[in-house]
């Protein structure tokens, strides 16, 4: 049986970012229940704010330019770990004549 996988947020806590890294952390968690096998916050400094999942950076704040929406982490990790797995709402149809010009997921 294989390990499932582990998320990943480090978060800074100069910037105090400890509630959105918890708050990106239970979005996660209530759309992977049985996918995730753990979600780790992990401290650091200098205004990090970085999404990993096992070990490969799926977001980072600081080359990203800003954080991430949810609806897109989900996508990301989704499509990671449960491909064939439909989001509803946050998934973004680029096909989709009516949300073709859609910033927020």
């Amino acid at each position: 049986m294989s390990r499932a996988p582990r998320l990943e947020i480090e978060y800074c806590t100069q910037c105090r970012w400890l509630m959105r890294a918890a708050w990106t952390a239970q979005e996660l968690l209530t759309t992977f229940p049985k996918e995730l096998g753990e979600v780790a916050l992990v401290p650091g400094t200098g205004g990090v704010f970085d999404v990993s999942l096992d070990g490969e950076l799926l977001w980072s704040r600081k080359a990203e330019g800003g954080f991430a929406e949810v609806p897109l982490l989900k996508q990301m990790v989704r499509d990671r770990i449960a491909p064939d797995r439909k989001l509803g709402h946050s998934d973004r149809k680029e096909s989709d004549p009516q949300h073709a010009g859609d910033v927020n997921l």
